[in-house]
């Protein structure tokens, strides 16, 4: 069994789940949907890899920044 940690917010209707250690995202109309959506979509993304890596996340945050884009 492999933990990955997840960031849950509300996109619209929807709520979006996104994995932090491998490009996988799912959503659903409420936070437990997304996240069980989420899993499913891990499983089947490394459902077929015989070696599983992981980027190494540790004690993530969430930090505003300020950009500016020029339109």
């Amino acid at each position: 069994m492999k933990k990955v940690h997840s960031v849950l917010w509300k996109e619209g209707k929807y709520f979006v789940a996104k994995a932090l250690e491998v490009e996988v995202t799912s959503q659903g109309i409420n936070e437990k949907e997304a996240l069980g959506n989420l899993k499913e979509a891990l499983e089947l993304y490394f459902e077929d890899q015989t070696i599983i890596e992981l980027a190494p996340v540790n004690k993530p945050r969430l930090q505003d920044i300020s950009i500016q884009i020029n339109a």
